[in-house]
């Protein structure tokens, strides 16, 4: 089975720059830490050279002269392949990758890394999104900047703090709970990273307290940029209390909600790895999986399935591979895969892609599997025939949970929820008759009901709505329960021996 990278020991820059790699690949915007990190790295004995756009070709050590011409990337490239002195030498580029449009300077990286490889020398590509030309990716070795662990955060945090205090007057009141927790959110983060978060909590009042907290995921999110077009920041996700019904799924959330910190994994306890919920359309499934980032105090990432799908041939499987390893630098966090079932069918049938669902499907797997960040997966399905069976099996999940349409006090709950969203009190309605008038639809249809009862009364004079306009809305259109029949009933015999009920 393939291992996760997350698992691995991180290998010392000095053994990746000792010329086993003709090219090294190392992605970051901390190009600080990659500079004090490559300066030790290579041997006095190696010639250590730096290049910028700015500053052309110089000595990695003095940044003497540069030379000449050696400012634009392809004649600094020809230089080193035609005209360096045939020794071994580990030359730095910076940025390199916004000039390889180009297609002479894509030649002259091509027969500089010859040239090199000929004495043992290695060229080090330092990007902030490294994306190469066809035919450089399977020679390219990446490397990336050691996280720091628990301890060192807490030493760059007291550091900082230390340093700010130089300049001007800081408060700090935290308590010990406060900076665990702080340290947990910035798990991920490069030691600059966390230095210019402390900086920034302390920016405006010139405090460092616990209303700092819930700034430093917006600012881990700032800090890792931006996430792509497949991975999303969600920053106001709802709350378990707008959400009708669903008593047992909260039950279980809330025995799990202290399940991520550092006192339940030292009390011995497995941190949860993720809930499954399949069900009815419409019932609730993305609202719950939304509800417990809110519950549980943690960032909301959504990974959009469907969109990782792309027509160059190794670019899904990157898109994937990155929006994981994306995830697991702002871990501790909810990742929340909505209608999992829409980007991963071909896994679950003899699809016509070439095995390409499958072989992503394959590494999801491996990283449910093997992840050991705190990432708790939320996913949602609709269509149980379209998911593979490898998914459902024991362990890929702590629990799956079935989310049929509401009973009647939980539309009882959902009507008087989408009362007070619309600054109405339930108190004036007769609620319980609308929720026997709404039996057999989801929370959802209800929702739009609610929303076609107000559009009623405003165009009937801006009159304030009555249960009979919510009645009236509700037999106007027959719910999915009805047009669907069959196939619902089907999910629930399918779910009534698999799945736990989630209400």
């Amino acid at each position: 089975m393939t291992r996760n990278p997350s698992r691995r020991t991180q290998v010392p820059l000095a053994r990746e720059v000792d010329g086993t790699h003709a090219l090294v690949v190392i992605r970051t915007d901390d190009e600080e830490s990659v500079r004090t990190e490559l300066f030790s790295a290579v041997p006095s004995e190696v010639t250590y050279r730096a290049w910028s756009a700015v500053r052309g070709l110089v000595d990695g050590r003095l940044h003497d002269r540069p030379v000449t011409g050696s400012e634009h990337a392809a004649a600094a490239l020809s230089w080193l392949a035609l005209k360096a002195p045939p020794e071994r030498s580990v030359t730095v580029f910076y940025e390199l990758g916004a000039h390889l449009g180009d297609a002479a300077t894509v030649r002259a990286l091509r027969e500089a890394l010859h040239a090199v490889r000929q004495s043992f020398g290695v060229i080090v590509l330092v990007e902030s999104d490294p994306r190469l030309p066809a035919g450089f990716e399977l020679e390219a070795h990446r490397w990336s900047l050691p996280i720091p662990g628990r301890d060192e955060l807490e030493q760059v945090i007291r550091g900082s703090l230390r340093e700010a205090r130089k300049t001007r007057s800081v408060t700090v009141e935290v308590r010990r709970s406060t900076l665990d927790a702080m340290i947990r959110n910035l798990h991920g983060l490069t030691r600059r990273q966390v230095e210019r978060v402390v900086f920034a909590c302390i920016a405006e009042d010139d405090r460092f307290d616990a209303s700092d907290l819930d700034r430093l995921v917006l600012m881990k999110r700032n800090a890792l940029g931006d996430l792509g077009g497949v991975l999303e920041f969600i920053e106001a996700p709802v709350s378990l209390d707008e959400i009708g019904g669903m008593a047992s799924l909260k039950r279980w959330l809330a025995a799990r909600r202290e399940s991520l910190s550092d006192e339940a994994i030292a009390y011995g306890l497995r941190p949860p790895r993720g809930v499954l919920m399949l069900g009815v359309p419409g019932a609730g499934k993305s609202l719950a999986a939304k509800a417990i980032a809110t519950a549980w105090g943690l960032p909301l990432l959504r990974l959009d399935a469907g969109a990782l799908f792309d027509k160059f041939i190794g670019e899904s499987e990157r898109k994937l591979r990155d929006s994981l390893a994306q995830a697991d630098r702002m871990a501790p966090a909810v990742l929340w895969i909505d209608e999992i079932e829409k980007g991963f069918a071909g896994a679950a049938s003899h699809s016509s892609d070439g095995g390409l669902s499958r072989r992503m499907f394959g590494s999801l797997l491996t990283w449910m599997q093997e992840r050991t960040t705190p990432i708790f997966l939320a996913a949602t399905a609709n269509d149980v025939s379209a998911l593979p069976p490898e998914l459902l099996r024991k362990g890929r999940f702590d629990e799956i949970f079935f989310v049929d349409l509401p009973t009647a006090p939980a539309r009882e709950s959902i009507v008087s929820i989408h009362l007070r969203r619309r600054r109405r009190d339930p108190a004036n309605f007769d609620v319980r008759s609308i929720a026997q008038g709404a039996e057999g639809f989801s929370g959802a249809e209800i929702e739009i009901a609610v929303d076609s009862a107000l559009h009623r009364a405003f165009a009937d004079g801006g009159r304030e709505p009555t249960a009979e306009d919510l009645i009236h809305a509700l037999r106007s259109s027959p719910p999915l329960s009805v047009v669907m029949a069959e196939r619902i009933d089907e999910l629930r015999a399918w779910a009534a021996a698999r799945c736990v009920p989630a209400d």
